[in-house]
């Protein structure tokens, strides 16, 4: 057995988590520890400057990862939704198949945490998401497991506001962008979805204005981060749209009512549909009618957009 396998083999059996002591020379993010769950799953803690503290990750590893030591992996990075405290980083691999649909896919995943309601920005006034996502984070994983610039981008929900904004963004950056139910239209019908926004950052002891400022006094910040404002950036990034009407579904109990969220997020949805289209974005959607704001509805628009996605990164 190679000596990496026999590492990781070590690892598995005694479940040792390994830890990087801080220093006083070290500058910028870095890995304060990492641990093996399985042969894939890895779980990492690392310290953000951006953030401010220290932040969890989880990888899946490439299938081949351990018997090609030289390749640069496509990566795939998978956003969570907003209210899973500071564990939304773990929801993917908790809530969905993800591990299983992978197995045979030389794709690495990457997995972040973004904060119960962190809207994958650098807030006016507190952390800075972007900055850690997609500098930091990206560093680090291009550094010690070998990423390569080959990347893609899907999320549910908050994650699917933050698939598209950062995508928008920072064009190139990723080749596809998919979005799950998202808050794709933070200011669509104006307080209607402004208020969801900052109800939800309210809901955590945070100070709504410290996100994006006011929708109307700073409605130039909204809109530098609102998907359907940024439109005509997505040109050259393939985009899958997914959502629901909030009626119950097929996935959903027999005693299942009517999702209002679903419902207003799925109007959001279509709307950006609308907008990419004329501006001349390729945009593929699934607007499946009934279907509730939840994670078998997700896990469906993963699979349902998987080959998409890393068909874009290959």
């Amino acid at each position: 057995m190679r000596l990496k396998g026999f590492l990781l083999a070590l690892v598995l059996v005694f479940s040792t988590v390994l830890t990087l002591p801080a220093t006083a020379e070290r500058a910028g993010a870095y890995i304060v520890s990492a641990q093996a769950l399985d042969e894939r799953l890895v779980e990492l803690t690392v310290h953000s400057p951006a953030v401010g503290r220290d932040v969890g990750v989880r990888l899946l590893l490439p299938p081949d990862y351990e018997r090609k030591p030289h390749k640069k992996w496509p990566t795939l990075y998978l956003l969570h939704g907003c209210c899973d405290g500071d564990r939304g980083y773990q929801s993917w691999t908790n809530n969905t198949d993800v591990e299983e649909l992978s197995a045979r896919t030389n794709v690495l995943i990457v997995m972040p945490e973004a904060g119960p309601a962190g809207f994958y920005s650098d807030w006016l006034d507190g952390p800075g998401w972007e900055t850690f996502h997609l500098t930091e984070l990206r560093r680090i994983i291009e550094r010690e497991y070998r990423s390569g610039s080959h990347r893609a981008v899907a999320g549910l929900s908050m994650g699917g506001f933050g698939a598209l904004t950062y995508a928008a963004r920072h064009p190139g950056f990723f080749r596809a962008a998919a979005s799950y139910s998202g808050v794709v239209h933070p200011t669509y019908e104006g307080a209607r979805s402004t208020d969801l926004v900052l109800g939800i950052v309210g809901a955590y002891g945070d100070d709504p204005l410290a996100l994006w400022g006011d929708p109307v006094a700073d409605a130039g910040v909204w809109a530098a981060h609102n998907p359907f404002d940024l439109a005509r950036k997505l040109r050259g990034t393939i985009v899958y749209l997914s959502t629901g009407n909030g009626e119950p579904g097929p996935l959903d109990p027999p005693d299942a009512t009517h999702d209002g969220l679903e419902e207003l997020l799925g109007e959001q949805t279509v709307a950006v549909a609308d907008r990419l289209r004329d501006v001349g974005v390729r945009v593929r959607t699934d607007f499946y009618g009934p279907g509730r704001h939840t994670w078998p509805y997700w896990e469906r628009a993963l699979h349902r957009s998987f080959p998409l996605l890393v068909n874009s990164i290959m």
